[in-house]
């Protein structure tokens, strides 16, 4: 069966990317700065298949056109910075082009990572793949490199994955979640549930203070070695596929 190939006209297409309102995009239409496989297109009108090659042949103002809908990217989030909209201080879209922070439908954060995180934080426009991804039945695995106050007693590893911790101030007790012991102080804490600062809130229970964290893998998708905090790339269909993929069982370094 052929999935049909969603068309949009041309200034629509472009308003919705960020490139200005339907007025100012019209005119760069018109002035003939908008190509499409090396020919001007300058009818507004014009209606424009969205496939995912678009951004390889059409441009705008002799620059590659931004990544049409269906935009999927994974971020380095570095320490300080916040994945909201609304609240003071660095936010996480403002590592972004501004002009993404303008895109209809918007970009969104699957998920967060509290200020005091770092590590893989992935984006989307695509309002489906994001709640596949948070939804409980899909099952997605994240793993935390976790840096401690104090040595491990030896029992949260049996703790974590029993299946019967609770958190302070709630009802329900925690999915069974794997501790991998890398030091005294050092460990990697896989979840499949998205609490409210969850792992900080698992080691307080054991007695322990959560230094330093830092996300390294979601699903079996790990956080490339040469992706600098702060840096983003666009994530191919391979990438995505192995968010839903479990992880390869692989020894903690």
């Amino acid at each position: 069966m052929s999935v049909k190939t969603a068309a949009l006209r041309l200034d629509r297409l472009l308003a919705n990317l960020g490139y200005g309102s339907r007025r100012e995009v019209q005119q760069l239409i018109w002035a003939g700065l908008v190509t499409l496989d090396g020919e001007i297109v300058d009818d507004s009108d014009a209606k424009i298949a969205v496939t995912a090659d678009l951004a390889d042949r059409m441009t705008v103002d002799d620059e590659a056109l931004d990544p049409p809908p269906g935009l999927c990217l994974m971020l380095n989030k570095p320490l300080g910075v916040t994945c909201s909209h609304k609240e003071q201080g660095p936010l996480v879209y403002g590592l972004l082009p501004e002009r993404w922070r303008r895109r209809e439908p918007a970009i969104s954060t699957v998920g967060r990572l509290d200020k005091d995180t770092s590590g893989l934080l992935l984006m989307t426009d695509d309002g489906a793949l994001l709640h596949k991804i948070i939804s409980p039945r899909s099952n997605v695995t994240k793993r935390y490199d976790v840096t401690l106050d104090r040595p491990l007693r030896g029992d949260e590893g049996k703790l974590f994955a029993a299946g019967t911790l609770m958190l302070d101030g709630e009802t329900k007790p925690l999915e069974p979640a794997l501790l991998e012991v890398a030091t005294p102080t050092r460990a990697y804490v896989t979840v499949t549930e998205g609490r409210y600062h969850m792992v900080r809130r698992m080691f307080a229970a054991v007695g322990n203070h959560v230094v330093a964290l830092h996300r390294d893998r979601i699903g079996a998708l790990t956080l490339p070695d040469d992706l600098e905090p702060g840096r983003y790339r666009l994530m191919s269909a391979a990438d995505i596929a192995q968010v839903f993929q479990a992880p390869d069982p692989t020894p903690v370094a």
